[in-house]
């Protein structure tokens, strides 16, 4: 029983794990944010994610703790996958609500930057939002 449960909440459409990915000509902009603050920018082009803090939070620093695997706050961050922190924002792609939700609106379930537009805004694993610019 619990075999099945974490097949249908794991990120795979079949046994044989998909491979989500950033393709290369994909352009966006995300803002982290909590309580109507800028946290950082998320951005991705040219199949590299990248991180960095605004200088909004570096001022408000000692207020807010800094956001799990980015602790450099004077760092831009780059990586060719999305970090486990944004990650988890979405969600398991064999469950059918996500199924429905991928092919009713045509979502390409291979695009990492495509799946992290349509569930990506709030997540129940931490209070930030993360909004497309």
């Amino acid at each position: 029983m619990l075999k099945h449960f974490k097949k249908l909440f794991s990120k795979s459409v079949d046994d044989n794990e998909i491979k989500i990915h950033l393709p290369s000509n994909e352009k966006a902009t995300f803002e982290l944010k909590i309580d109507k603050i800028v946290i950082g920018k998320l951005l991705c082009e040219e199949g590299v994610w990248k991180f960095m803090y605004t200088d909004e939070f570096k001022t408000l620093q000692n207020q807010y703790n800094h956001i799990p695997g980015f602790s450099n706050l004077d760092k831009v961050y780059s990586n060719d996958t999305l970090w486990p922190f944004f990650q988890t924002r979405i969600p398991g792609l064999k469950q059918p609500a996500v199924k429905e939700i991928l092919r009713k609106e045509k979502i390409n379930e291979t695009n990492e930057l495509e799946l992290l537009k349509r569930f990506g805004k709030k997540t129940i694993s931490n209070p930030y939002e993360l909004d497309l610019v």
